[in-house]
């Protein structure tokens, strides 16, 4: 099997890159790229299009570029996953092993699912496999450093979130699911899943499921202070989506516009804030998922 590993070097989990280097080499790959700047790993992606697997080493961040790059160059190439990032959300939904060495094991020996592929197209046109949220989330995705998840990991998104907290406020959002008639909201949070957590293992989609043919939708109405609270401890332990608080749907598509125009953030990395519309590609992506 020709593969070919993408390495983001400043990833949480890599602490020294020669040790991560020589203990990746139990793939044997063909092809070890180390990404120096953003849009690196896309570019690596892009250019293994005639690998058997490409291999993401690194967060979400460097996930999502790893994805579009296969997506973009029209890779055939299987996807595998080695979590060394803060969040990890992604490797939650496929349970993979957080130690190396088993995730090595693991991919070595894994079998490959055909899973769901998301395309938005927003200011510009991209992919992703895991969450896109937009609202408050996206300004707290604005308000995230690489300092800040370098320094505070799993807990620089709340770190974000308190930021971001000030900066509260609705957006008159119209919403259309597949061909249905548009809903007009007010809303503080939309978010669209394929995968079922976010922010490093908040199970925001619970009962997500990565090869339905379905996005999981979770929009999130104006409310006041205590209902939010309530709302928000719900969110945490994944009991939120029998709430009247919400609004949970199911769709193959869904279109948003809002004003002000929601900031929009895919897999932990912004997009823009204009109108967006979400599409599902089913089973568009191979993805190895755990032992044969």
């Amino acid at each position: 099997m020709r593969t070919c590993i993408i390495l983001n070097p400043i990833a949480g989990g890599v602490k020294n890159i020669d040790a991560i280097r020589e203990r990746l080499g139990g793939l044997n790959p063909e092809r070890f790229c180390i990404s120096e700047q953003t849009g690196d790993a896309e570019k690596f992606a892009r250019e293994a299009s005639d690998f058997d697997l490409v291999v993401s080493a690194g967060g979400d961040g460097t996930l999502n570029e790893v994805v579009n790059g296969i997506a973009r160059g029209g890779c055939n190439a299987a996807l595998g996953i080695l979590p060394l990032g803060t969040g990890n959300d992604f490797a939650r939904t496929l349970e993979a092993p957080t130690n190396l060495e088993t995730a090595i094991e693991r991919i070595l020996a894994g079998k490959i699912r055909a899973i769901d592929l998301i395309r938005v197209t927003s200011d510009c046109i991209c992919y992703f496999v895991n969450v896109s949220s937009g609202g408050f989330s996206g300004v707290v995705g604005e308000k995230l450093t690489p300092e800040m998840k370098h320094t505070w990991g799993p807990l620089a998104y709340l770190r974000g979130a308190a930021a971001a907290f000030s900066e509260l406020r609705g957006y008159a959002t119209k919403v259309a699911l597949d061909d249905a008639e548009a809903l007009d909201l007010d809303l503080y949070n939309v978010v669209v899943a394929n995968g079922r957590y976010v922010a490093g293992g908040i199970p925001i989609a619970p009962e997500a499921d990565i090869a339905d043919g379905l996005l999981d939708i979770v929009l999130i109405p104006e409310r006041g202070p205590a209902e939010l609270a309530i709302l928000a401890a719900q969110i945490l332990v994944g009991k939120h989506l029998s709430s009247d608080a919400i609004v949970f749907r199911r769709a193959k598509k869904i279109a948003i516009s809002s004003r002000p125009g929601m900031w929009f953030n895919v897999d932990g990395e912004l997009i823009g804030n204009e109108p967006a519309t979400f599409e599902l590609l089913p089973q568009a992506l191979r993805c190895v998922v755990g032992a044969a």
